[in-house]
């Protein structure tokens, strides 16, 4: 037994017996036969009892899967930035989130191209409350935080959860993937929270905060799809959020939300990741301030650095300009992509309630709001 039975990955050894046990599940089978478009039920179940690892569960079946997913439902991946990265070294990625299973996976998918250490990758446990989601995600090195605790459970949650990040990053060499805030991003502006970055400087040992956080070498990632599949399904809880109103999720929406998120069409989709954090850390951890000020530095530092990776899209720039009854970025789109993106909102929202219409076009335009702050 180990402390950390209840939040960690499975281990190789469970392997198998996971397998055979989700193989049979019917939404299991209807993700594989949508990744497996031409596959018949045989293969598919012959492909998965020969995965005997994460790894070959991860490389097999996962990276193949979102290859096809990619085929069928995108214009394609692109990637920046992992030629600033060494080969069998961990990275704490800290990144934007988008998407609840294409995030992680597109960023391994990645890195398995560019034969670079793969992610352990947090989920939050009320997202995996199906026993079948619950074995999917701990089959692909996803590891658990925990949701909805009291303040003494939360920080005793919190130390095993900063301690588990730790063991990967300086003991195992696996690198770690981890959202810049609680849940994704409904409302496309991307801020880091002081609370995830306390959590894992609680995972410090000796050293101090900020010469942790340098040992474990924090990469910003920027997420950018240039049109998010769950857009619509965002929507319920971004009109609550702004009515100042109890958001309840149903049921099935955890799972129609990765559902959509795999089949639903995204167009070109990039991935940055920038530079190490080195020299950032060493101006805030010499800088004198109190420790909770250096916290909303580094926070800020991350934000600036997802912003400015963030790639932009036409339908950025649409959202921006019909959000403000502008021509500014008329150059960056044509006549063609403003009719498509208008038809998706028209779609997705209903025009004459101007509080939807809003929400829906701030999804959008705020990467360009945020980028335009740090620009200048």
């Amino acid at each position: 037994m180990s402390k950390f039975d209840h939040i960690r990955p499975y281990h190789d050894y469970e392997v198998q017996d996971v397998l055979k046990r989700v193989g049979d599940h019917p939404m299991v089978k209807a993700m594989l036969k949508f990744i497996y478009p031409q596959a018949s039920e045989e293969f598919i179940k012959e492909r998965l009892t020969n995965c005997n690892s994460i790894r070959e569960f991860q490389t097999k079946i996962i990276a193949r899967g979102i290859y096809n997913v990619l085929s069928r439902s995108s214009h394609g991946l692109t990637t920046s930035g992992f030629d600033n990265l060494q080969k069998d070294t961990s990275y704490l990625y800290v990144s934007n989130h988008r998407d609840i299973i294409l995030d992680t996976s597109l960023l391994n998918v990645s890195l398995f191209d560019y034969d670079l250490t793969m992610t352990a990758s947090a989920i939050g446990d009320n997202l995996v409350q199906k026993s079948f989601l619950m074995d999917l995600a701990k089959i692909n090195r996803n590891f658990l935080v925990q949701r909805g605790l009291g303040p003494r459970e939360m920080l005793k949650s919190s130390m095993l959860l900063s301690e588990y990040i730790a063991k990967n990053l300086l003991e195992d060499n696996r690198s770690v993937w981890i959202a810049q805030r609680e849940g994704r991003t409904k409302d496309g502006n991307d801020t880091t929270q002081q609370g995830v970055l306390k959590m894992i400087g609680l995972g410090k040992g000796n050293s101090t905060p900020f010469e942790y956080f340098r040992k474990i070498k924090i990469v910003p990632v920027a997420m950018s799809y240039e049109f998010d599949p769950t857009d619509m399904l965002k929507m319920p809880e971004l009109m609550a959020k702004h009515y100042e109103e109890e958001y309840i999720k149903s049921t099935n929406e955890d799972f129609n939300s990765i559902l959509k998120g795999l089949t639903g069409q995204k167009k070109r989709i990039h991935i940055s990741v920038g530079k190490p954090l080195d020299n950032e850390l060493t101006l805030i951890n010499n800088s004198g301030e109190p420790l909770n000020k250096q916290y909303q530095q580094l926070a800020s530092v991350i934000d600036k650095k997802i912003h400015r990776q963030y790639k932009l899209w036409p339908t950025n720039y649409l959202a921006f300009d019909l959000l403000n009854k502008t021509n500014k970025y008329i150059d960056k789109y044509t006549d063609k992509e403003k009719r498509q993106f208008e038809r998706r909102i028209e779609r997705r929202v209903d025009k004459t309630d101007p509080v939807a219409l809003n929400n829906f076009l701030l999804m959008y335009a705020n990467p360009v709001i945020n980028k335009e702050k740090v620009n200048g």
